[in-house]
């Protein structure tokens, strides 16, 4: 049931009248009562009848699509799928897809689906890993609570599903708005397999013979980054190999970090025989600085992606990397948002990660020279030669 005038009016006690004066500013009320009112909109997330309203009466035709980077090709991808289910022929006909990205912000994030349930979109389809901060998760489950009360399908699309306990702790009074809601629908969740996709990479150069094994990793506090970084380190214990911090550079999912990184990891360690990236974008920077120190790949040192992007397939040599189902998930995502699908058990879907061996990995050469060249910076990192540490 979506939140009315009356409860702004309850919230604030107040009469709908004065509600209605404070919103349309037409009419002067005291500074406390308008502080009030205003308090009880925020709270409610109420959403003020005007322009969208007409939307409302017709049945919207947007669907809205969050992504992280819109100049990602991976959110690239899964937004172009869902837009391609979006079309006349099935229930509810034909669909406007609307991108928000967000830049990487949480509240940006929140912010894009507050006016996604303004506009009364029909759908919302929130892609890519989430923030790995606590009062984040628990304002992103009110919001999906309030959308599921509007009648607004969500769909989480290649990220993990809500922790239980925190959706059941932050939904309050939106939960039971959702609950009470004829046709509400809880969100559904098609997340990645980014933990087993990391193990079996990890696996797959340990299986090479390298175990000086450098990390482009992808931004701290992101659920994507932790899977990736967890799956590794299942491959490592189970090879019996010291996992080596300093072999671990944080960074962005684009060219330039992974360039900078793969300097910063020779400077570390000039021995280093493998690298793998956060991103197939990254992995691009990589072996673009690797080949600046004069170093082959993969004679010299092998180089991993993940998500098998688009271009990976040719990049010369051709990119080992993790393959992810974007399309498929992107298309599944579109059907779910309509109703066009049905949801899986229990809500969530975990969709495979296929472990791809392309030319830019290859075994690890006997008393290979140091990574670093004669004119490496830097000195090995402390510690047992058979260390190593990769993640994602």
């Amino acid at each position: 049931m979506a939140v009315t005038l009356a409860d702004v009016a309850a919230r604030a006690g107040v009469s709908a009248a004065t509600v209605s004066r404070v919103l349309s500013g037409s009419y002067p009320v005291t500074e406390g009562t308008r502080g009030r009112v205003l308090r009880a909109v925020a709270e409610l997330e109420y959403v003020v009848d005007g322009p969208a309203s007409a939307l409302a009466g017709a049945g919207s035709d947007l669907v809205g699509i969050v992504v992280n980077d819109i100049a990602d090709p991976f959110f690239g991808v899964l937004a172009g799928a869902v837009q391609g289910e979006l079309g006349g022929a099935g229930p509810g006909g034909e669909k406007l897809a609307v991108v928000c990205s967000t830049g990487g912000s949480a509240a940006r994030e929140l912010d894009h689906l507050t006016h996604l349930q303004r506009q009364r979109a029909a759908a919302v389809v929130l892609t890519g890993g989430a923030p790995e901060d606590p009062g984040h998760a628990r304002a992103l489950a009110a919001k999906l609570a309030r959308l599921a009360a509007a009648g607004i399908r969500v769909v989480l699309c290649g990220r993990p599903p809500q922790e239980p306990e925190v959706t059941a702790g932050a939904v309050g009074a939106a939960g039971a708005a959702a609950g009470r809601a004829r046709g509400a629908v809880p969100p559904v969740t098609l997340a990645f397999d980014n933990r087993g996709g990391a193990r079996r990479l990890t696996a797959h150069l340990l299986a090479l013979g390298h175990r000086r094994i450098g990390c482009v990793a992808g931004p701290a506090g992101r659920t994507t980054t932790t899977e990736r970084l967890a799956g590794h380190r299942d491959a490592l214990a189970a090879h019996g190999v010291v996992d080596v911090p300093a072999l671990t550079v944080p960074g962005a999912y684009d060219r330039s970090s992974g360039y900078d990184a793969a300097l910063e990891l020779l400077r570390r360690e000039p021995r280093l025989t493998a690298v793998v990236a956060a991103n197939d974008t990254a992995a691009l920077g990589v072996c673009a600085a690797l080949r600046d120190r004069g170093l082959r790949i993969p004679e010299d040192v092998s180089v991993a992606g993940f998500d098998d992007l688009p271009f990976s397939v040719d990049a010369a040599p051709a990119l080992t990397t993790v393959r992810l189902p974007l399309r498929e998930a992107g298309a599944r995502a579109g059907r779910l948002a309509l109703g066009r699908a049905v949801a899986p058990p229990g809500g969530v879907a975990r969709l495979p990660a296929e472990l791809l061996v392309r030319e830019s990995t290859g075994p690890v050469r006997p008393a290979a020279t140091p990574a670093g060249g004669a004119g490496g910076a830097g000195g090995a990192v402390s510690g047992p030669i058979g260390s190593g540490r990769v993640g994602a």
